[in-house]
């Protein structure tokens, strides 16, 4: 597909485990008693662990690129059960980000995501004024394992959400 051609309007599907399966892992409550299994978050951090509540203000649903961190995993959910949204693209080659493989997803507040290191990502993403995430990556991640790709600086691309009821 030509970058002139490709849609830039995303309609977030809904997150299952299946659908996410190529960018990382939704992590549903479980029992207390049950026993890790390949279903809880496979957590990849070499290094000294960050866990914080990240204080995020209104950002919207337009992004223009997206960051990557390819020495950790990242999990992200949000508090009070607040609805979220992430636009992903499977780890690559920086030069080859296939744009066409780009995917939104409608988090909702009763799970968290873990990012695959090198899962390409714009996000969190939501339209109220303030939502806070606990966030676990590495004490270091934003400083030494941070990569952009600017879309509107190499491409001249914008993509937004389009969101549509559940209901």
């Amino acid at each position: 597909m030509a970058i002139a051609h490709l849609p830039t309007q995303l309609t977030p599907q809904l997150i299952t485990p299946e659908n996410f399966q190529p960018y990382g892992q939704v992590i549903f409550p479980t029992d207390d008693s049950k026993q890790f299994d390949l279903n809880d978050a496979q957590l990849a951090l070499s290094g000294i662990p960050r866990f914080y509540i990240m204080h995020l203000r209104k950002v919207g649903l337009r992004f223009h690129s997206l960051a990557r961190h390819q020495q950790c995993t990242q999990c992200l959910g949000s508090l009070n059960g607040k609805e979220w949204f992430m636009a992903v693209v499977p780890d690559s080659n920086p030069a080859q980000i296939d744009l066409t493989q780009i995917a939104a997803f409608r988090i909702t507040g009763n799970c968290f995501i873990k990012l695959n290191a090198g899962t390409w990502h714009a996000g969190p993403l939501f339209e109220e004024d303030f939502i806070d995430f606990y966030n676990l990556e590495l004490h270091d991640t934003n400083i030494n394992d941070y990569e952009v790709c600017n879309l509107r600086k190499l491409y001249n691309l914008n993509f937004e959400l389009q969101i549509r009821s559940l209901t």
